[in-house]
């Protein structure tokens, strides 16, 4: 499979591009920055926002993982998110986003999320809120093959690569443990899977160590 991801340098993207290699895909990496942080032989130095329909052309899938902690840049998330979008309307080629835990439902009525809790630490509310409003906005695309992917609330960025882990939707989900963790590696396992073989057409899924 051919994939591109887009702001490559980030540590989950890193991760991404590391698993799909290994697996024999052929991976182009788009950066801002002007060094190459990833395993990707094939490195482009550009912007997300600068990116065209003519640089995504051809490709079975893109990733996007770009993140943004500062508040003055988490509007970012829609925006960056939208303009992939916007380029890979109409196409066969799917776009598959790294997404947060915040929005994930804790309710079978879907009425209220995790970052709701009132245990939900302050300094990720605004983070939280700007990847909902993103999902959100995903929601209201028909013309994109997207899929949302939410890790599991503690996402643990040194996290051991266990290989194993569930696969669940919509609603926060614990494994046998009571947890609700899954590290990079894992969750970088868990997008190519959702690559190579996962159908969730214009859907949010979330991965957990199981």
């Amino acid at each position: 499979m051919k994939i591109a991801v887009v702001a490559a340098n980030g540590r989950v993207a890193q991760k991404v591009v590391k698993e799909a290699l290994d697996r024999g895909f052929e991976v182009k990496a788009f950066g801002r920055g002007a060094e190459n942080k990833t395993a990707a032989s094939d490195y482009v130095q550009k912007d997300i926002m600068d990116l065209t329909k003519e640089d995504l052309a051809g490709f079975d899938a893109v990733v996007d993982g770009f993140g943004a902690w500062e508040e003055d840049k988490l509007d970012g998330h829609v925006k960056t998110s939208q303009h992939l979008c916007d380029i890979l309307a109409g196409t066969d080629t799917r776009l598959l986003i790294v997404g947060g835990a915040g929005s994930l439902f804790v309710n079978p009525e879907h009425t209220a999320v995790v970052s709701d809790g009132a245990d939900f630490p302050a300094m990720f509310l605004p983070l939280a809120k700007a990847q909902g409003e993103e999902l959100a906005k995903l929601r209201e695309r028909n013309d994109v093959k997207w899929t949302f992917i939410s890790p599991a609330g503690d996402f643990q960025a040194d996290g051991e690569r266990s290989g194993k882990y569930i696969l669940a939707g919509e609603e926060l989900t614990l494994n046998s443990k009571g947890e609700s963790i899954i590290s990079y590696a894992d969750y970088a396992i868990a997008m190519v899977d959702e690559i190579e073989k996962g159908d969730h057409i214009q859907q949010r899924i979330s991965v957990v160590r199981e």
